[in-house]
């Protein structure tokens, strides 16, 4: 399911990133790269979110 290889890659960002500041000299540049993928996976994650609940007319 698209859902969960998004979610998937979103976590294993998470991790890199985490690893990356644990380093001594760290490259700003491309942890600022994966945050930034990061977060166009969330505003994805999000998105399929909504197509799999219903409309609801209030």
């Amino acid at each position: 399911m698209q859902l969960e290889k998004v979610s998937e890659e979103h976590r294993e960002l998470d991790h890199m990133i985490e690893k990356m500041m644990e380093e001594r000299i760290v490259n700003q540049v491309a942890v600022q790269r994966l945050k930034k993928r990061k977060l166009l996976l969330k505003d994805q994650i999000l998105r399929l979110k909504s197509q799999l609940l219903p409309d609801i007319i209030a």
